[in-house]
């Protein structure tokens, strides 16, 4: 079973193409490399490519075709939210043409599984303290937007005989392997420790919101759990048995009060994390416990979006 992983070489889905490796699948990489890294691939064959530009349908057709593949998990796109706000048309541009050009390519290829990463950004602002399959979707960022439409353009897919599942997250944290570590400054913990690294007092955006320390709120969840909820459900559309699998993976289920269960079928979405929020605060605190002195964080303006 050969299966193509788009970002493969970013931060998660270095993770999912060696846990796929490891567990003896073939993996063929598409990742424009612009935030990812080539030498985390090792011996896996990398596709250098734009999933937006003119000709990526007819590449991505070609490769599907020739390393016979049998499922997608697609995880390239731009995700930074406030870029998203001062970028919103290149961020359709990139993340909903992109997915256009990939569903055409499985299409053609009659390739019909497909794990969508999404985003817990789909939902925009909660109006209640927990956040179900079933809560309402009103994205407040071109980001989140975008995440959106393309759980829509999957469904709409499901016309022609797509099966595919969407998975839902907010924040991703720790490494299964030291060179798989997230070197991006877009997430919390590697801008921290990028920032201590150049002489600079990392930032917390916003002290003021309606949280016991006033600062925001998210889930957390590590990275080889995400990865692993990927390939669980990757094999749950290939109609392997997973019902033995832990790990990140839920929905609702029956003694839930919060929510009726979502139940399984080819078209279907999970929130992905451990259901417990953690405050930017706190992970401040976590870092300064483990330097062992206070790193000083200055606090700055909400950030757009």
């Amino acid at each position: 079973m050969t299966i193509l992983v788009t970002g493969g070489a970013g931060y998660i889905g270095s993770h999912v193409v060696r846990q796929l490796k490891e567990r003896g699948n073939d993996v063929v990489v598409v990742d424009d490399l612009s935030n990812g890294h080539a030498d985390r691939l090792r011996d896996v064959r990398l596709e250098h490519l734009d999933l937006a530009a003119p000709d990526s349908a007819d590449r991505l057709t070609s490769l599907l075709r020739e390393e016979a593949c049998t499922g997608v998990i697609h995880f390239a796109a731009k995700k930074q939210v406030a870029e998203s706000v001062e970028r919103p048309l290149w961020y359709y541009h990139n993340n909903v043409t992109g997915l256009v050009n990939l569903l055409t390519a499985m299409d053609r290829a009659e390739v019909t599984t497909m794990v969508f990463s999404s985003s817990a950004g789909v939902y925009g602002h909660a109006e209640t303290e927990f956040l179900t399959e079933k809560s309402p979707c009103h994205p407040i960022h071109a980001y989140g937007q975008t995440k959106l439409i393309g759980e829509w353009m999957i469904d709409n897919a499901r016309s022609r005989g797509l099966q595919a599942a969407k998975l839902r997250y907010f924040n991703v944290a720790g490494a299964g392997w030291p060179d798989l570590r997230d070197t991006a400054r877009m997430n919390l913990i590697p801008t921290v420790f990028s920032m201590l690294d150049a002489g600079q007092r990392p930032k917390i955006y916003g002290d003021d919101y309606p949280t016991p320390d006033g600062t925001c709120i998210r889930d957390y969840v590590h990275v080889m759990d995400l990865a692993n909820a990927h390939i669980t459900v990757l094999d749950r559309l290939h109609g392997v048995d997973t019902s033995g699998v832990g790990g990140a993976l839920s929905q609702s289920t029956d003694t839930d009060q919060r929510a009726p269960r979502v139940e399984w079928n080819e078209n279907t979405v999970f929130n992905v994390g451990l259901n417990t929020g953690i405050s930017v605060r706190e992970i401040i605190n976590e870092v300064e416990a483990f330097l062992g002195y206070s790193i000083n964080a200055e606090i700055a303006p909400r950030r757009p979006g």
